[in-house]
């Protein structure tokens, strides 16, 4: 799914109030950060996420590979720290714009 900029800045500033609550660390996305990912997203449609230090990938690589790998699309990223947002099909949670 491809956002417009009005959904997209709408989603920054519900995501300036997250937790991060996803961590890319050293082995940078396994199946298991996908598996994660894939059930917050079903549950929030929205989450935070962030490299760590040592992981191998850039904030920008690590967004583009975990959207890739989950169908989920890119709101913004901002040094380490990463936002994504996939919309849930048969419970939306946050209505665009």
């Amino acid at each position: 799914m491809e956002l417009k900029g009005k959904q997209r800045a709408y989603l920054r500033s519900l995501a300036n109030n997250l937790d991060t609550i996803l961590y890319v660390g050293k082995d940078g996305i396994t199946d298991n950060i996908i598996r994660e990912a894939n059930d917050l997203l079903d549950k929030r449609e929205l989450i935070k996420c962030a490299v760590q230090q040592n992981a191998p990938l850039s904030a920008k690589e690590a967004i583009i590979e975990l959207c890739d790998r989950t169908g989920a699309s890119p709101v913004q990223t901002i040094g380490r720290r990463f936002t994504i947002y996939r919309q849930n099909e048969e419970e939306p949670v946050i209505t665009l714009p």
